[in-house]
């Protein structure tokens, strides 16, 4: 519960500091992140924040049927218009056990994601698809969410640029080269209706304080968290700073926690800046999306303060 005021509080408080947007993913059968019901995540913030976009980052389309997400996203977009960002993904957000739970033991393993994407864009548009014949989804609505392709490898990038959507790239647990993927998405670009030239987004995940030192401090509590998941496959809640301090690790255990690790930009505004430069004058970015997974509420608007003033 309260994680879920503490992501209120957090919009609230970006919105006033003038980001554009603030998205929820999906994710099952995780001690330590409490989205598992991104829509509802939407509809409660969108309701308590005036101005700024509110959407999913993302929906795991194979998990759910086409017509629902259809209807639910349509329902948030006649709530909130012009403020609701659909993101999908073709991840199940889960383990394995929790994806046959949620999919059934006869699931298509995301093949089938192109076919439920033309399904889904078609109920968007208030029309039925030549698969659903004469099943409309509601309600009926007069402007469409904005809809984005995410992914962590190349699927992703090349769906986005075929159908024309924008594009955001899990850089926050990818190791593969952000920069490749952004270049392949221009290269699979076609123009659409709602979109005539490439638009990227790459999400980050960054904490940053006053200096190095106390950024890697705060970073201990996601870096364990991390480790404990790799080594047993259970997610933790987030543990504070002082938790993490105390946990059986060497220096040089952390030191190889943080190498292996997810990827993460950690440090100074200086550091930050530095670090985040090759990608911001790439010319093959346009937004950047923030994840920062630290215990301290505090610190973590801090965070968000620091790298606002790095990207003005």
């Amino acid at each position: 519960m309260e994680s879920l005021q503490s992501s209120l509080k957090l919009a609230q408080y970006v919105e006033d500091m003038g980001f554009k947007r603030y998205w929820f993913a999906e994710h099952h059968n995780m001690a330590g992140i409490g989205s598992t019901a991104p829509e509802v995540l939407i509809a409660h913030v969108a309701s308590q924040t005036k101005n700024i976009r509110v959407g999913s980052g993302g929906i795991m389309l194979p998990n759910h049927a086409a017509l629902h997400v259809a209807e639910v996203f349509k329902t948030l977009e006649a709530l909130y218009p012009g403020r609701i960002d659909l993101g999908l993904g073709r991840a199940p957000g889960s383990g394995q056990k929790a994806t046959l739970a949620l999919r059934g033991p006869h699931h298509s393993h995301g093949q089938d994601f192109p076919q439920q994407y033309e399904d889904l864009v078609t109920w968007l548009k208030n029309e039925s698809p030549a698969s659903h014949p004469k099943v409309e989804a509601g309600p009926s609505i007069t402007s469409l969410p904005e809809i984005w392709m995410l992914g962590s490898s190349d699927f992703g990038a090349q769906m986005a640029g075929h159908h024309g959507l924008p594009y955001a790239f899990a850089q926050h647990f990818s190791h593969i080269p952000a920069l490749e993927i952004f270049k392949l998405y221009q290269e699979s670009f076609r123009p659409s209706d709602s979109l005539k030239r490439p638009h990227g987004m790459m999400a980050s995940h960054i904490i940053c304080a006053e200096t190095d030192e106390e950024a890697e401090e705060l970073a201990l509590s996601s870096d364990l968290s991390f480790s404990v998941f790799v080594q047993t496959g259970r997610s933790i809640p987030l543990p504070t700073v002082t938790e993490a301090r105390a946990y059986n690790y060497s220096q040089e255990d952390w030191k190889q926690i943080r190498l292996g690790g997810m990827p993460k930009f950690v440090g100074s505004p200086k550091t930050i800046e530095m670090k985040l430069k090759p990608f911001l004058e790439s010319g093959l970015i346009d937004e950047l999306i923030v994840l920062t997974m630290v215990y301290d509420q505090d610190a973590r608007k801090k965070s968000y303060e620091l790298v606002q003033q790095i990207l003005k």
